[in-house]
């Protein structure tokens, strides 16, 4: 089968998508769309690429023959550039997150069912060697019951654009990534968050640009986010800082390369990393992965379409990591605890 792709949105993350798509056989981009069309035809360009460029994806399908799209745009867009195509008879895949809203998520998946079409989503840290193998460790209980899970993130990008703008900049755009991998890791979803939003003095964001998180998993145990988008100090790498508590000892990966598990001594009186020597001794090697973060993520998702099934990204599990999104925002404007 041959797929005929119309690129909606070539802005910078359109690269990925694009030069994934090129290097399959099975691939064909038929159109590029873009409100700024000079973008779109800069992208053509770029790749060399002899498709027709729209400022309309309605315009795209009604002239291409297009049978797959990939949702490139903004979250406010991704509503009507994903049901669109859906309901034209076309798969389409997509940038997280899935939509600026609980209510346009879930009618988004109600979409796809009623239209017997697929709709996955990125999600691109499930594919890090690294995030993979400490799930791997963990899902063994090798340290038993996973019972605490922990995630510091620190950054501060000068992103410029629609994330500057936002409300919830940190929470509605950036920690779907953090939310995604803490179900990821631990297999869970969550039950209820306790979300507080605020924006530091020297933040450039005009929304609240840091949050802190307390969520209830669906096993009883906890997952805590302490996020910031403008930490001018101690910053961390994008896939976040992590601890993981469980009941023989515990795991710590430092979002880049120290990735490394501890073993309770079961002595009070002597510190637990000196029950299994020094923490070089307890390293959790990466899984070898051929093809990691957005090309993993891609290549997965073409796969199971091929395969008439759906991937670990489709739009019906990461519902689940959409709702904690919209769910903390609720808490955070309630100050309040709410059910998710």
């Amino acid at each position: 089968m041959t797929y005929r792709i119309a690129i909606a949105g070539c802005g910078n993350m359109s690269q990925a998508w694009i030069s994934t798509a090129l290097l399959r056989e099975d691939c064909q981009i038929v159109a590029l769309v873009d409100t700024n069309l000079d973008m779109a035809r800069q992208r053509k360009e770029q790749y060399f690429l002899g498709c027709n460029a729209y400022t309309s994806l309605v315009a795209a399908l009604d002239k291409e023959d297009v049978n797959l799209v990939f949702d490139i745009t903004p979250p406010d867009h991704h509503f009507s550039t994903v049901t669109t195509p859906l309901k034209a008879g076309c798969n389409v895949f997509g940038e997280k997150p899935m939509a600026d809203s609980l209510e346009n998520a879930e009618k988004m998946v109600q979409c796809s069912d009623e239209t017997k079409k697929e709709y996955f989503v990125m999600q691109n840290r499930r594919y890090v060697p690294e995030i993979r193998a400490m799930k791997s460790f963990l899902q063994s209980r090798k340290l038993g019951a996973i019972g605490h899970i922990s995630a510091n993130f620190q950054k501060n990008p000068h992103f410029g654009g629609f994330r500057e703008e936002m409300q919830s900049p940190l929470i509605a755009d950036m920690a779907i990534h953090h939310f995604d991998t803490a179900r990821f890791l631990s297999g869970e979803n969550a039950i209820s968050v306790y979300c507080h939003e605020f924006n530091p003095a020297w933040s450039w964001y005009k929304g609240d640009a840091s949050a802190v998180c307390i969520f209830e998993m669906s096993d009883g145990s906890v997952f805590d986010y302490k996020g910031s988008i403008c930490a001018n100090g101690f910053t961390t790498p994008w896939d976040s800082e992590w601890h993981a508590l469980c009941a023989d000892g515990g795991v710590y990966w430092d979002g880049a390369t120290r990735l490394f598990y501890d073993v309770a001594s079961g002595d009070l009186d002597k510190p637990t990393i000196l029950s299994t020597g020094s923490v070089e001794t307890n390293l959790i090697e990466p899984l070898p992965m051929e093809k990691t973060e957005h090309a993993g993520c891609i290549s997965d998702m073409f796969e199971a379409l091929g395969k008439g099934e759906r991937p670990q990204t489709d739009c019906r599990d990461n519902i689940n990591s959409i709702r904690m999104l919209y769910k903390a925002i609720e808490s955070a404007k309630q100050k309040r605890a709410v059910l998710i």
